[in-house]
């Protein structure tokens, strides 16, 4: 293997229209520095989107800033962010050289913040409001609230972890989501010229994210052993924010190529597998699903911060060593990964 330093790198090339790069832990400040510089060299040429594994529409507020400088920074980290990442000095780093970047930029040229993940993990949100969001961008007249009723419900922790606690089987929530599919394919039919990109990007997202809770929660009310209950949740989670992923490339397609930012786990080619609580899980994950859309035009870069043996890399097409002056090391071709690599 070689080093490629990353202002000469040629790992990623024309041919590339999403690139994920991960990380083997979210709380390690080193990933979030490489990952920060990956993307600032990338946006030199001609990268305009970055998407990280937190809420989709929760990073609206992100994105408003820095296109926009809606809001402050402050307020883009408290509101834009799920999953505690908005404490991340890391990710704050990137928001405000995003929004310096953007500022003297035309609208077209400007680099946008995308979320891919959903509001669930471990515990799951109600789909209300992003129905009722969907809802109002079709002025439609419909009463979201009396079937889904008080929203502590759907957000306990019990709601996913006891299937008997779950509200997600329930006649309410089987025509929720028949509801939630009649109006994903309404925004999706909804004509261009009738409302603005933004407004029809974020209801669609808006639609996804509730058809991609109330699966969840379905699943959540399955009574399975829990090896397999949480294999398919997570399944359902990679799901999503596969879906995501996929729309912002549409979104994105006219702009450039989108860097994609997130554990190893969830970008990685190969079937994801992880070891919690005792049990052996295993799931379709996003990366896996990516690939299989895009073929070679998704690149996977896996995160370490040390040297990672062969067929220990997910099916990465390089390693991104965090820590330091970060560099790529190129991983053996899939077809000769049984091979031992050549220094």
């Amino acid at each position: 293997m070689r080093l490629v330093d990353l202002s000469n790198d040629t790992l990623v090339n024309d041919t590339h229209e999403l690139v994920g790069v991960g990380e083997a832990d979210h709380r390690e400040p080193a990933f979030q520095e490489a990952r920060n510089a990956l993307f600032a060299r990338l946006a030199e040429r001609g990268f305009r989107s970055f998407a990280l594994e937190t809420d989709r529409t929760a990073a609206f507020a992100v994105d408003d800033y820095v296109r926009e400088g809606t809001g402050t920074l402050d307020a883009a980290m408290d509101d834009g962010f799920s999953h505690g990442f908005g404490k991340f000095d890391g990710n704050r780093r990137l928001v405000a050289w995003m929004r310096d970047y953007n500022r003297d930029r035309e609208p077209a040229d400007r680099l946008a913040f995308h979320g891919i993940d959903g509001p669930f993990e471990f515990t799951a949100a109600s789909p209300r409001a992003a129905l009722e969001h969907v809802r109002d961008h079709l002025g439609l007249d419909l009463d979201i609230a009396a079937l889904a009723g008080e929203d502590e419900r759907w957000n306990s922790t019990e709601a996913v972890t006891d299937p008997a606690a779950s509200p997600g089987d329930g006649p309410e929530a089987r025509e929720l989501g028949a509801i939630a599919d009649r109006l994903l394919a309404a925004v999706r039919d909804a004509p261009p010229a009738a409302r603005s990109q933004t407004a029809h990007h974020r209801a669609l997202a808006h639609a996804l994210a509730a058809r991609g809770l109330l699966r969840y929660h379905r699943q959540a009310a399955q009574p399975l052993a829990e090896a397999e209950r949480w294999s398919r949740l997570s399944g359902v989670r990679d799901a999503l924010m596969a879906e995501h992923l996929q729309a912002i490339r549409d979104q994105e397609a006219d702009r450039g190529p989108t860097l994609a930012a997130g554990h190893n786990i969830h970008l990685q080619r190969t079937e994801s597998r992880l070891e919690m609580a005792g049990m052996n899980l295993t799931w379709t994950g996003t990366g896996a699903l990516m690939a299989a859309l895009l073929g070679p035009k998704y690149l996977f870069i896996a995160g370490s911060l040390g040297p990672v043996g062969p067929g220990d890399h997910g099916g990465a097409d390089a390693v991104l060593i965090a820590g330091g002056e970060p560099a790529l090391v190129p991983v053996p071709d899939r077809a000769t990964e049984s091979e031992p690599p050549k220094e």
